[in-house]
């Protein structure tokens, strides 16, 4: 390496991120609503006034929290939807990247979790409801291709079909850490297998 050289370095993590990283943790530990602006500053090593140059409210953190979580989240699953895969390869991709997520928004998640049922009714978060019908929407309807094509089970309620995926792969946000014995993508390749393929040996 020359003098001229330079050494990459990676982008400095802005005191915004660390904010929203810190009140996503607190929230998703403590509630949402039993967490105060002052206990999110305490925890920052900031002063809650200093807090404020940054958002006007707890709500907006939440608000930001959620909503770049989501939107990470879509980015995601509209690439698998558009890709036009085969039913069982499209469920593989949603798994896979639903992990992604959790991976890279556990506590985003847990709020999400925790928070939902309080806050859809609000305007401010309407976009959850929205999302919500779309994640619905996009699970629901692969599993049905999925029984019209031969490609799944026709004797299984897609519905409850539905609702056994989206809570066995969601609920790992309780128990995932990123520095757990398995990545995010190991994890969907067991699940799937132990989904598709089920847990008893085959003869």
């Amino acid at each position: 390496m020359t003098d001229n050289d330079t050494v990459p370095t990676s982008k400095p993590t802005s005191k915004k991120t660390e904010l929203l990283a810190t009140a996503a943790r607190v929230f998703a530990e403590h509630g949402y609503r039993a967490t105060t602006v002052r206990r999110i500053a305490d925890e920052a090593g900031m002063l809650a006034g200093s807090l404020y140059y940054h958002f006007d409210s707890k709500e907006s953190m939440l608000d930001e929290i959620l909503s770049v979580f989501l939107d990470e989240l879509w980015a995601g699953y509209d690439a698998v939807l558009a890709a036009g895969l085969g039913p069982r390869e499209t469920v593989e991709a949603l798994v896979t990247e639903s992990f992604r997520e959790i991976d890279r928004h556990r506590d985003a998640v847990a709020v999400y979790q925790k928070e939902w049922r309080h806050l859809v009714g609000s305007p401010r978060f309407g976009y959850l409801a929205a999302s919500q019908r779309k994640f619905e929407q996009a699970w629901l309807g692969t599993l049905e291709r999925g029984a019209a094509e031969g490609v799944f089970r026709a004797d299984l309620d897609p519905r409850l079909a539905y609702r056994f995926l989206r809570d066995t792969v969601w609920v790992a946000a309780s128990w995932y850490r990123p520095d757990g014995e398995h990545g995010p993508e190991e994890i969907a390749r067991q699940y799937l297998s132990m989904v598709l393929d089920g847990l008893a040996v085959q003869p």
